[in-house]
């Protein structure tokens, strides 16, 4: 009788177990994730922003809308527009990883971390098309929400530019060497860039006092057309050194002082002035912007012309974090 009765309970408990498990939710099983080279951690959709009204909290989706209004024209390949939505969001975690700014992830001074314009200032810029390019350039973040491109695991440092002169900068030639920042090809033209050619004109009084202000060691007593004696370029063909004055100078420092769009110049002496004829624009480093919508106009998609411009990274597509109980 008692061993009637414990069968009688096993039974029943194997028949509440088989039913609780078929009335069970698909959630309730736990699934794998798919295997990735580069864990995906969960990324908050938000950023701190820093700029001259203060500190403010803003969705990322926002603040990206933003920076892309500020830093690509919103009338470029959408695939281009992508690729730099894709290249901010990037920057600014590397920004917030750094911990750069005490109380925010990023600012939006271009010269320390990228532009950012707010939608007021955005309704100035744009007047009656501010619904056409904001809901555009918002399409571009949304379709690349969360995604981020990573080398070993962390967010990299996304430099971008405007344009180069047929190949971009390496890191090393301007910043510290980063095995992502390499030269590669970058197809821009004439064609397709505006003022992509610039010309210079410095007198050679106002050459050799701007020279002779920042390094008073220079020897100016030779024949003008002997003042500049050699020019080191490197891979990128951007210029390295010259040799001005019997001294070399580097070709950083010419362009910040004679305000050169970009390094990949030439100089020459015309007779009455001291000529630049510069190529391209910014310091070259990462994706040119120009040279990412001209191959997005040849049918490259972003994750192509992100790859192109930033060899050797993943781009991360996170998972999204859980909602909390309520």
């Amino acid at each position: 009788m008692k061993k009637a009765v414990v069968f009688s309970y096993i039974a029943l408990l194997l028949s509440f177990l088989m039913y609780g498990r078929s009335e069970a939710p698909a959630e309730a099983e736990p699934i794998a994730p798919s295997p990735s080279p580069t864990p995906s951690p969960y990324i908050e959709e938000t950023v701190r922003l820093l700029s001259d009204a203060g500190c403010a909290e803003l969705s990322m989706q926002s603040y990206l809308t933003g920076v892309l209004a500020a830093e690509m024209p919103a009338s470029f390949e959408p695939e281009a527009l992508k690729a730099q939505a894709v290249a901010a969001r990037t920057y600014a975690l590397y920004c917030s990883a750094s911990g750069k700014h005490a109380g925010a992830a990023v600012c939006s001074d271009p010269a320390c971390c990228q532009a950012y314009l707010s939608a007021d200032r955005l309704h100035e810029k744009w007047g009656e098309d501010y619904e056409k390019y904001y809901s555009g350039l918002g399409r571009c973040v949304a379709e690349t929400e969360g995604e981020y491109l990573s080398y070993r695991g962390d967010p990299i440092f996304a430099a971008f530019h405007s344009s180069s002169a047929g190949y971009t900068e390496a890191s090393g030639s301007i910043w510290s060497p980063l095995p992502y920042l390499v030269s590669v090809s970058s197809p821009e033209s004439e064609a397709t860039v505006p003022n992509y050619i610039s010309r210079v004109e410095i007198s050679p009084l106002d050459f050799r006092d701007s020279l002779l202000h920042e390094h008073p060691e220079l020897d100016f007593s030779t024949p003008r057309s002997s003042w500049v004696t050699a020019i080191t370029r490197d891979e990128s063909g951007r210029v390295l050194t010259a040799r001005i004055g019997g001294a070399e100078l580097p070709g950083t420092e010419l362009r910040a002082l004679f305000s050169l769009r970009s390094t990949a110049f030439n100089i020459d002496y015309s007779g009455s002035a001291f000529v630049f004829t510069v190529t391209g624009f910014g310091h070259g480093v990462g994706m040119s912007q120009y040279g990412a919508n001209t191959m997005a106009a040849s049918g490259a998609d972003y994750r192509e012309i992100l790859a192109h411009y930033y060899p050797g990274t993943e781009l991360i597509s996170p998972r999204r974090a859980p909602p909390q109980d309520g």
